[in-house]
């Protein structure tokens, strides 16, 4: 979970260089403090290179001054390629007799260090730019929802957000997950 002296300085320009092209995402943020703070903490960097590394495109979102930290969602235009083809928890993992996918999205998040965003981190992150137009991405399942075989995902289709449902042990090849990192 350490990365090398030349994985962090080329996911360090890589995040600078997104940065700077997309300040609509942080208006009034500033890179050198966003910096500062990744490069203290080398467990949040790790997770921030599993995110690029997947295909995430990682950009900072938010800033709340009441606990100092920033929030980063993946942006990628269409869902992370690197996270498709994944059923929604290990339950419905579980529950495929055959045709199983290689992971789910939950544990995915949990392995890399992120959270998957919930329907309101979700319709946040439109309001950013469009997002998900072609493919979809799993999002936050309420507990009463899964408890019941089912898992929610979201799209941008029509110029509009539509969450919907599935069967939670269901997959797409062109549905993944966004995550969440806070630092």
């Amino acid at each position: 979970m350490e990365l090398t002296a030349e994985q962090r300085e080329t996911l360090l320009k890589t995040m600078k260089t997104r940065f700077e092209k997309n300040m609509n995402r942080h208006k009034g943020l500033e890179w050198a403090k966003v910096q500062a703070k990744l490069e203290a903490n080398g467990e949040k960097l790790w997770s921030l290179h599993e995110m690029e590394r997947t295909g995430g495109e990682p950009d900072v979102v938010g800033y709340d001054p009441n606990t100092d930290e920033y929030t980063l969602y993946d942006c990628s235009a269409e869902s992370p390629n690197g996270r498709r083809s994944l059923c929604y928890d290990r339950d419905a993992l579980e529950s495929r007799k055959e045709f199983k996918p290689q992971d789910n999205a939950l544990d995915l998040a949990a392995a890399m260090g992120i959270e998957i965003l919930t329907e309101e981190q979700y319709r946040a992150l439109q309001k950013l730019g469009n997002f998900d137009t072609k493919t979809s991405s799993w999002v936050k399942t309420p507990a009463e929802i899964r408890k019941l075989g089912g898992a929610i995902f979201a799209d941008r289709r029509y110029d509009h957000v539509f969450v919907y449902h599935n069967g939670a042990s269901s997959y797409y090849g062109s549905r993944a997950f966004r995550g969440s990192l806070r630092v």
